[in-house]
């Protein structure tokens, strides 16, 4: 399955810092991909993936879900990290408005502009300069639909322009931008600058909500830092 984005698309993500891509994933897709994702179901609020190598033909470049990074980063991008999410009874969270500001890797290295350092489920996580943010994407491909009332993704369209933002601004910078509800059926990509604010309510009817979300970057990583990868 092809999956090409429009000049209006670009034009759009880049202004707004979110695309959704209707029906990008077909049935047989969706069959593949929750076999690759069996055995895998997070136990909590979400599931760090790393070494599924039934994962890799929807993430390369030739995948459908590598096809819509690349359409934005260009061919060199690639998978850096992967979490699979389900709000469910047992596990309906929310997620307060914030911007994602770290990265994993795969050793500490000291590099200027990068940090604070951080160490979560064992692996390395770093704060590096808003530039590498920038210039990374973040897709999030739903199992299942997620209409108004499942929890779907909120967003403050165009927030990824304005660099890092300060916790105390928070509020201000969401009031200013406005907030777009980011509803999906199954088989649905959204395609988000990684920097945008984002938010997510607890599901008022909780089910299942299963999001496999990936980060793409296509730039390596300064002054040995290397990428934990996929």
């Amino acid at each position: 399955m092809t999956l090409a984005i429009s000049p209006q698309q670009r034009t759009q993500f880049t202004q707004a810092g979110a695309l959704h891509l209707a029906a990008a994933l077909d049935a047989a897709a969706l069959r593949e991909l929750e076999a690759a994702l069996s055995g895998h179901a997070p136990e909590q609020a979400g599931k760090r993936l790393q070494g599924i190598a039934a994962l890799m033909p929807f993430l390369a470049n030739h995948g459908p879900v590598g096809q819509a990074a690349g359409a934005v980063l260009g061919e060199g991008a690639r998978p850096v990290r992967a979490v699979y999410f389900d709000k469910t009874t047992a596990a309906n969270w929310a997620v307060p408005w914030h911007q994602d500001r770290t990265v994993v890797v795969r050793e500490r290295v000291e590099v200027a502009g990068f940090g604070p350092w951080t160490i979560k489920g064992g692996l390395q996580h770093v704060a590096p300069p808003y530039e590498v943010l920038a210039r990374m994407v973040t897709l999030r491909v739903h199992l299942d639909a997620v209409p108004d009332g499942n929890a779907p993704l909120l967003i403050a369209p165009g927030s990824h322009r304005l660099g890092r933002i300060a916790e105390a601004e928070v509020p201000a910078v969401v009031a200013r931008c406005g907030t777009a509800v980011c509803c999906a059926d199954v088989g649905d990509i959204w395609l988000y600058a990684t920097p945008i604010l984002h938010a997510s309510e607890p599901s008022a009817r909780p089910g299942h909500r299963r999001v496999l979300q990936i980060d793409f970057a296509a730039d390596e990583l300064p002054g040995g830092l290397a990428w934990m990868g996929v």
